[in-house]
């Protein structure tokens, strides 16, 4: 059996092309044919590819904008948060400047109340002070009869004599609470001067006391009723008091 020969496409073309140069009419039009479609062909691929690339751009900018508005959400997320806290923050400086400037109305040198307080830890200094030189004359006293009685007194009453003088003993070694006394005040009124000049310092940190100024500082209760009757012992630099004399006076 007789093989079948394949035929080829460019051998089927060339027999064509081959009867066709025969004829040049045929020959240039068949020509003018294969430019036009090889013309056309080049169009199509041409336009093909700037279908895809104008196509792709689109798709990129689509997702960029996504991605833009994905970050721009979590930004204004995160600027909420600051203002928060920010708000948060202003508040607390507010009422930590008002606190501040009540504290210094309060204790400070000019303060009304760290005057009455000076004031009252004087008093306590002479207070003790005027009470221990009271005792200590007294014990004096039964101190040099003690030893007369001693003089003249013999056994039982003798001892009875040495026991107040020892009892007198005691009492001095006891007065020595005065000077201990005005030492702690001392401390106390360091420390009070200490916290004083802190204060002081905050407020310069947070631009001088001119910046308080404008601060409304929080006022203490107003004692009432019987409370405000409760003013423990007058001091000499008060005025419109009851004196000691008014009192006597009362049971007279």
């Amino acid at each position: 059996m007789a093989a079948v020969k394949r035929s080829f496409r460019a051998e089927s073309l060339m027999r064509v092309h081959a009867v066709d140069d025969a004829d040049p009419a045929i020959a240039g039009e068949r020509r003018h044919q294969e430019v036009m479609g090889e013309i056309n062909a080049l169009k199509a691929i041409l336009a093909k590819g700037v279908s895809a690339q104008s196509a792709e751009p689109a798709l990129d900018a689509e997702e960029m904008s996504q991605k833009f508005m994905s970050e721009f959400r979590k930004e204004l997320s995160e600027a909420a948060k600051l203002k928060t806290e920010l708000d948060a923050i202003y508040v607390a400086i507010a009422e930590t400047k008002k606190e501040i400037a009540t504290l210094h109305q309060t204790t400070g040198s000019e303060g009304e109340d760290m005057t009455r307080v000076t004031n009252e830890l004087d008093a306590v200094i002479d207070g003790t002070e005027g009470a221990t030189e009271s005792i200590l004359s007294a014990a004096e006293f039964i101190d040099e009869t003690a030893n007369n009685l001693s003089a003249h007194l013999k056994g039982a009453d003798a001892d009875l004599a040495n026991d107040i003088q020892e009892r007198v003993v005691q009492i001095f070694e006891a007065c020595n609470f005065q000077d201990l006394t005005g030492q702690r005040i001392t401390k106390v009124v360091s420390t009070m001067r200490f916290i004083e000049d802190r204060i002081v310092q905050m407020m310069d940190i947070w631009g001088g006391i001119e910046s308080f100024q404008a601060i409304e500082a929080e006022q203490r209760k107003v004692a009432e009723g019987d409370d405000a009757l409760l003013n423990g012992p007058s001091l000499d630099t008060d005025t419109d008091v009851a004196s000691q004399d008014d009192i006597d006076a009362l049971f007279a």
